[in-house]
């Protein structure tokens, strides 16, 4: 059964492309076939394996705009990380504005993802807003995974989100579940970190998973080489998180509460 899942929060630079890549990168090493989607037109998950925006002629925008489109010709392959692409180009900074009027808008990348069930786990990496693009993400997808970053205003944007993706819920997709919050960013040195911890679990106590990624400089570092940290710094401590987040998304529980630092 293919497993899709949609990384969402509001809030910009909390770790979504991050968890994203990195995610998708151990889900492969554990025998998994990975789709990663880069829905936002920044590209940041693109450009984080390493891929060129501007040579891209197909991707995302294509699957929106073009409903016949077939999904394997709009993906890329990378044998090397084991995960498989359908890029962001600059060109899907315009999607929105031309699908606002399409009767079906909001519907076409589940259209596009009805072909993908040669996947185990589809990825798609939504934007930092509330917009169209998401909402394509969030009706195509079957739960959603959400990146807070440990820091003092998280429990308050991240009700907001949980609103509205209750409301996506009731008007687009019903079926749609929220797979779990991901605390990131987290500082050891720091009590405030472990008290937004504490915070979210204490409001959310079913929805937090289990591992806390760590603020890890080889993770801020590993984009910039065009790498997944299991590739850049496999040994490092953000490396160690995100093997972990695999097995837990794999294994479908939470035994006990771990944060590597």
């Amino acid at each position: 059964m293919t497993r899709i899942y949609a990384f969402v929060n509001q809030k910009g630079g909390v770790g979504k492309t991050t968890t994203a890549i990195n995610l998708g990168s151990y889900l492969a090493t554990n025998n998994q076939q990975v789709l990663l989607v880069d829905l936002d037109a920044q590209g940041n998950a693109t450009a984080c394996l390493g891929v060129e925006r501007k040579n891209i002629n197909a991707g995302t925008y294509n699957l929106l705009i073009n409903p016949s489109t077939r999904l394997h010709a709009n993906t890329m392959r990378s044998e090397k990380l084991g995960i498989s692409l359908i890029p962001s180009s600059p060109a899907l900074a315009g999607a929105e504005v031309e699908l606002v009027n399409e009767p079906d808008r909001a519907n076409r990348l589940k259209q596009a993802l009805s072909q993908a069930s040669r996947y185990d786990y589809v990825l798609i990496d939504c934007p930092p807003s509330l917009g169209l693009l998401t909402l394509n993400g969030l009706v195509a997808a079957q739960a959603v995974v959400v990146p807070v970053q440990c820091e003092y205003l998280a429990l308050e944007g991240l009700g907001q989100l949980l609103e509205t993706i209750n409301r996506i819920q009731v008007a687009f997709n019903f079926d749609l579940q929220i797979r779990g919050v991901l605390m990131t960013m987290y500082d050891s040195r720091l009590k405030l970190s472990q008290q937004v911890v504490d915070e979210v679990r204490l409001h959310f106590p079913d929805k937090v998973f289990q591992v806390v990624i760590p603020r890890n400089v080889r993770l801020a570092e590993a984009p910039s080489h065009g790498q997944p940290i299991s590739k850049y710094a496999p040994d490092s401590a953000g490396a160690n998180a995100y093997a972990a987040l695999a097995t837990e998304i794999l294994s479908g529980d939470t035994p006990h509460n771990i944060i590597l630092s």
